[in-house]
């Protein structure tokens, strides 16, 4: 139990530096140097305003200084973030998958609310991620096929797409991005999250369209990753389970 704790508070901790991915990279802004800090006031946060979650609480959800609102998505990011790191250790224990996951996940999150709001994947997630792709190919040498089949096998549809739309149905984004989770997690793993996104972008894009007014434009890395996050988890058992249908 104590693990399991441990690897929820750190996930919220990974979390809260994903906020500051989000609010920074869309910006051109440093995130790695320069302290965290309000975007309305500019007040540089002390450590105690930096407890994921209850400092959140503990404010009110608002700037220690000059009292305007802070987004929910902080304490959102920071649980969700924390969750999935629980979820992958309650999979795979203390594994090298673990490890690489724990790297994965939170730029999948990023990548998502910032696709999410601008329309646009960052590059910089996609060369994170084939780094990410080049080490699992490192510990998994034995699968290595598996992965660079991977890397082609649903970038390479998504790329005809692309082409044949002349990039009205398509992003270049999306393309890379399902080639470096590819290479992460192998193709069949990534065929099932691209079919996994498409069923949640279909239903989700629907009910964003008749209750909050949506337009058919949508940024499909959110989905994508949702797909790629479930299939990392428990596509094993999703496949298994529908091939048994057929036995």
């Amino acid at each position: 139990m104590g693990l399991y704790i441990l690897t929820f508070i750190f996930g919220t901790l990974i979390g809260s530096f994903v906020n500051v991915l989000i609010l920074r990279i869309p910006n051109h802004e440093n995130f790695i140097t320069e302290r965290s800090h309000c975007p309305k006031c500019g007040y540089v946060l002390k450590p105690l305003d930096l407890v994921p979650v209850l400092s959140y609480m503990a404010l009110r959800g608002r700037c220690r200084n000059c009292h305007e609102k802070i987004s929910v998505q902080y304490p959102l990011i920071e649980i969700l973030n924390g969750v999935l790191y629980l979820a992958t250790f309650a999979v795979y224990g203390l594994s090298i998958n673990t490890l690489l996951y724990f790297f994965f996940i939170p730029a999948l999150i990023a990548l998502s609310v910032i696709d999410a709001r601008t329309f646009e994947i960052p590059e910089g997630f996609i060369y994170y991620m084939l780094l990410l792709g080049a080490v699992r190919v490192a510990t998994d040498y034995r699968h290595t096929l598996d992965y660079v089949i991977g890397f082609f096998s649903v970038s390479l549809l998504f790329l005809l797409i692309l082409l044949i739309s002349k990039g009205r149905a398509m992003g270049g984004g999306d393309v890379k991005l399902m080639a470096a989770t590819g290479l992460i997690i192998g193709w069949k793993l990534n065929i099932l999250a691209l079919i996994l996104g498409c069923i949640l972008g279909s239903v989700i894009h629907l009910l964003r369209m008749r209750f909050k007014g949506a337009d058919h434009t949508l940024a499909f890395g959110p989905y994508l990753s949702m797909g790629v996050t479930i299939a990392l988890l428990y596509g094993d058992r999703l496949i298994e389970a529908y091939l048994g249908l057929f036995v």
